[in-house]
């Protein structure tokens, strides 16, 4: 089964560019609906949308493959980080120093409420740096020189779906430590083993993408997920789907933005 709801539309997908290193490997439907039976044997291949067969890149239906499985693997990552970080910091758990420089600290923010309310009172300068952080993971895993560089090609152009590249000898700057294995725990490890941990990667992921987005709709409208009420989870007023709150107006458009509400 493909987790093919949560493929954003917005989600950055170049066209693929013909790489320099190795051999082009292009995952099949065939090799797709293998691995569907591999990941759950009940479900099986399952794409009701039909997204396999829509070309929205005209790149083919291969490339279109290798994009629909990088962005399962990368919403599924994000959705496993999401996840745990609702439980720690609905349960009141941060960090004891401060935040800022000017006094602001992690229990500040704590106070502020549930998760999207913690988000929602972070300095605007600290939203910045966040977003800014992920801009720099994005730009380091679609940059075909980077992919390449590390012996890799680009996830629509026959690349490894979810492969991070090492970023150790690429930039001017010493980076000693790569995001994916930065202690080299797993270098050595068996491809049998491998395979293994990518199919519960994956299978890890999907099941976060539904918890965290049950814990947002509980915490938006309560009672949305009768199996959560009992946890208590505290109720969101703000815009979940907005990144920026009123006191982020001082940025460009946040002021027009905030004129229109979701619900």
């Amino acid at each position: 089964m493909l987790a093919l709801a949560s493929v954003s539309v917005t989600s950055f997908a170049p066209a693929p560019v013909p790489a320099r290193a190795g051999s082009v490997q292009m995952e099949s439907l065939a090799e797709l609906k293998d691995l569907a039976k591999s990941l759950n044997p009940v479900v099986g291949y399952w794409d009701p949308m039909n997204l396999v067969e829509y070309d929205q890149f005209s790149a083919g239906q291969e490339a279109s493959i290798g994009f629909l499985r990088q962005a399962e693997i990368k919403h599924g990552r994000v959705a496993m980080a999401a996840f745990v970080g609702f439980i720690v910091q609905s349960n009141g758990i941060y960090w004891p120093w401060a935040l800022t420089g000017s006094g602001i600290t992690h229990a500040d923010i704590a106070a502020a409420g549930g998760p999207a309310a913690q988000w929602d009172a972070l300095p605007t300068a600290a939203k910045l740096q966040i977003l800014l952080f992920v801009g720099f993971l994005e730009t380091c895993s679609e940059s075909t020189y980077i992919l390449e560089a590390d012996g890799n090609k680009h996830y629509m152009s026959g690349g490894k779906p979810g492969a991070f590249p090492s970023i150790k000898g690429i930039f001017p700057h010493p980076v000693p430590f790569d995001l994916y294995d930065p202690f080299g725990l797993s270098k050595n490890a068996s491809p049998e083993k491998k395979a293994k941990g990518l199919l519960a990667e994956i299978n890890n992921g999907r099941a976060a993408m539904l918890g965290i987005m049950a814990f947002v709709a509980e915490s938006k409208v309560p009672g949305a997920v009768p199996a959560l009420g009992s946890l208590g989870i505290t109720p969101y007023a703000g815009e979940v789907m907005a990144p920026f709150s009123a006191s982020d107006a001082g940025l460009p458009f946040v002021s027009d933005m905030l004129k229109y509400s979701l619900f």
